[in-house]
């Protein structure tokens, strides 16, 4: 998931789509865990949208804090 589209989701579609995100990447570790995956970079690309995801809910937060 690009920044761009990142930026222009809700705050509550953020929360949503991390959750979503932390599911699927425990999920795909297991799996990795009980047989290899084709493509382990996948593990790698989850980590990097959950990532992706909190640093934007992080950053609303401050500059909601910030304002007040």
């Amino acid at each position: 998931m690009k920044q761009e589209v990142i930026k222009e989701l809700s705050t509550a579609d953020l929360k949503e789509r991390l959750e979503e995100e932390r599911k699927l990447l425990v999920k795909l570790k297991l799996n990795h865990a009980v047989s290899p995956l084709e493509n382990p970079n996948k593990i790698k690309a989850y980590r990097k949208t959950i990532a992706r995801l909190m640093t934007e809910l992080r950053k609303r937060h401050i500059e909601a804090s910030n304002n007040s």
